[in-house]
């Protein structure tokens, strides 16, 4: 998500203009496919891709973005299902994808022996229908039955089919749902767990199933039994069977809002309340302990279990008043766990360390846990892959701003490993330095990010830098490797900047929370923060400076480039949140009040609408030539925010690109191809916004 703020001052936000609920002129922009809306978005597209595809760099950095998207020589990332490897693979030869698997010494070569399970392009072509994978969940121990999620372009909503590994076949009788939001999952051989989401009844406000139902096999869906039932309100209820060795447990998750939770054990027919804290996350099971993942203080028994700890207990004792806990790892001030993941008979924890990654095993021995730090690379970002539930086998992916992404296969016990197979350099880095700094935000915290500087790079205030920052949700980001970036911006002369802005989840749930709601305002001081110290130090200038962000990210930039536009000469604005008044209103809105409030709410307006951008814009404003982009499919972030933000800004008189992907869903792009062109199209405006000779000179 993308963040667009409002307020030109140096100091403090400007009061909104206006609430606009029932006057707003571009409102018929929200209907996604309306004949007129959908005829605006195509004279958008066509006048902004006359101006972007003339830049003589656009299509050399399309060739180039489309061969590397689509090389061989990429990882085919592996997913460990009875022993065997799964991958889904797109190229230019599949472009929709092709789903296959090997044996696991095949794939430990260098060119394993590929079995093709079912090719999307030549199932969209059969059933001439634009599908795009949404995924598959198969029938545990076997694997023989699969269910199959396609999507039209690329939208959240997918038909759901059952697929029989041994015939290669959908099975004809098989579970089945219509294009949907709705969640299915398997419970045994010959039942799932279905939350439908067809009719307004069967949904909560945010478009997810409030129930949970039992379906039998052989009975139609109409006849499936509910179990549990949420309130309208609630963002989704959902559930799912976890797996422990030859032990089982069925569980109901009850999601009131984005950041609470009740957790709930369905067992003998009887449904039963697990006591955890409602901001906690169920991070696992194994060997009959459930792992818990902590938001906030836990204090059981005259023992206080800290913000950020992960701890673990019998399952059993967790449907007592007082579970029996045991604590695995309590993070350090720098420190946050980046994710959690199970093999047979260890728990591994991915930590962040200053935005470092570390790899962390647990083991039971003698009734206790046993940490060990496995031996990975350092400097970078570490990634679980894939694990094992009947080894201890895993792989794990370690990447850096100019480190290609290496595989590795590892035990989380013995703690040995090998290097399965890298990616090749898509671009030259010889020379290319990454230094890490911190900014001081407007109440002093200190705020760290990442640059990564081109050779020959002098801090002469002239470099064409690129700052791309999240902040939202607990989501964490981290140096990577991307070979569209290196070879489009940083072999071209370009700075990459990334800033670990408060929202996200870099330094633990606290550092999440300190942005919520009232404080959202933090995370674009913070990203102000940032974009003045690279000014300070002489890094790059307003000139030269552009800030990129998606979803909430859009509005991250969105924001701050209403509020400080006498800092940058470029903004790229993708799938954002714009108007906040609305936001709610929209798609899977609902589901997001628990990050930024709720606008019909007066007190809680009140402080979004300082920051809303689609309600803050101001004609008297002088803004950079901002390029928005969107699709059509996204059901998840609704195109009426872009598409308003830029009929509003035009309106103004403001000069503004905007690019609307027909199809694609959240991620904008539907295939490696519309990528491929997205990716043109961005770094051809971030070089003629930022790296040509006439840069901060607009045209009348």
């Amino acid at each position: 998500m993308k963040q667009l703020l409002a307020a030109i001052l140096m100091a403090g936000i400007v009061a909104p203009v206006s609430t606009m609920a029932h006057d707003d002129p571009w409102l018929w922009l929200e209907n996604v496919e309306g004949e007129n809306a959908l005829a605006w978005a195509r004279g958008q597209n066509e006048r902004s891709l006359d101006h972007i595809q003339a830049h003589e760099l656009f299509e050399p950095i399309h060739e180039r973005a489309l061969e590397i998207l689509t090389s061989d020589d990429r990882i085919a990332y592996p997913a460990l299902r009875g022993g065997e490897v799964y991958n889904f693979w797109r190229d230019d030869e599949h472009v929709r994808g092709i789903w296959r698997k090997t044996s696991l010494d095949s794939y430990r070569g260098e060119s394993p022996d590929w079995d093709v399970i079912l090719d999307v392009d030549a199932l969209a072509e059969r059933e001439e229908r634009n599908w795009v994978w949404a995924g598959a969940d198969c029938r545990y121990p076997d694997y023989d039955r699969c269910i199959v999620g396609l999507s039209v372009g690329g939208a959240d909503a997918a038909v759901r089919r059952e697929f029989d590994l041994q015939t290669r076949e959908f099975v004809e009788d098989g579970f089945r749902l219509d294009e949907s939001k709705s969640s299915i999952t398997w419970r045994d051989h010959d039942s799932v767990f279905l939350g439908p989401a067809f009719t307004d009844e069967q949904m909560t406000d945010s478009g997810y199933p409030r129930t949970v139902r039992l379906w039998q096999r052989g009975t139609d869906l109409a006849e499936a039994e509910t179990i549990f039932e949420g309130e309208k309100g609630d963002v989704g209820v959902f559930s799912a069977r976890i797996h422990d060795g030859d032990d089982h447990y069925d569980v109901i998750t009850r999601a009131p809002s984005f950041f609470s939770y009740e957790y709930y054990l369905f067992e003998d027919g009887q449904v039963k309340r697990l006591n955890v804290p409602e901001d906690a996350d169920l991070a696992g099971v194994i060997d009959g302990q459930l792992l818990v993942d902590l938001k906030s203080d836990w204090t059981l028994g005259g023992r206080t279990f800290k913000q950020g700890a992960l701890v673990a207990g019998p399952v059993g004792s967790f449907l007592e008043a007082s579970p029996s806990l045991e604590l695995l790892i309590q993070p350090g001030e720098r420190q946050s766990i980046d994710g959690v993941d199970t093999t047979e008979n260890a728990v591994l924890v991915n930590l962040l360390d200053n935005v470092n990654g570390k790899l962390l095993s647990f083991a039971r021995e003698d009734g206790g846990w046993r940490q060990r730090e496995l031996d990975v690379p350092e400097m970078g970002t570490i990634s679980i892959v894939a694990t094992d539930d009947r080894s201890n086998r895993f792989f794990y992916d370690y990447t850096g701003f100019l480190t290609p992404s290496t595989l590795f296969e590892a035990d989380a016990l013995a703690g040995s490993q090998r290097e399965v197979r890298s990616e090749p350099a898509w671009f030259d880095a010889e020379g290319m330095e990454v230094a890490q700094f911190e900014a001081e935000s407007a109440d002093g915290t200190m705020i760290p990010y990442f640059v990564v500087m081109p050779r020959e790079y002098e801090a002469d205030g002239a470099n064409p830098a690129l700052l791309s920052a999240y902040g939202g949700f607990e989501v964490s980001r981290t140096p990577s490797y991307s070979g569209v970036t290196g070879s489009a911006w940083l072999e071209r002369g370009g700075v990459y900047v990334l800033a670990n802005i408060r929202g996200g989840g870099e330094f633990g749930p606290k550092w999440h929370q300190a942005a919520l709601k009232e404080n959202r305002q933090r995370a674009y001081d913070d990203l102000i923060a940032v974009s003045e110290d690279l000014i300070d130090r002489n890094v790059t200038s307003p000139d030269h400076l552009g800030i990129q962000g998606g979803s909430n990210g859009g509005l991250l930039v969105g924001a701050v480039m209403v509020q400080r536009p006498d800092l940058y000469n470029g903004v790229v604005c993708q799938v954002p949140l714009l108007d906040m008044k609305r936001f709610h209103k929209l798609l899977a809105g609902a589901s997001w009040m628990g990050e930024y409030g709720n606008p019909d709410d007066p007190e809680q307006w009140a402080y979004i609408s300082r920051y809303s951008p689609y309600q803050n814009v101001s004609a008297e404003a002088d803004y950079p030539k901002a390029f928005f982009t969107t699709s059509t499919r996204d059901d998840r972030v609704h195109p009426g925010h872009a598409r308003k933000m830029v009929a509003r800004m035009l309106d103004q008189g403001h000069d503004v690109l905007y690019y609307e992907n027909i199809e694609g869903g959240h991620g904008g792009a539907a295939n490696l191809k519309q990528r491929a062109f997205l990716s043109g199209l961005i770094y051809a405006y971030l070089h003629d916004r930022l790296a040509s000779e006439d840069a901060g000179e607009d045209e009348d």
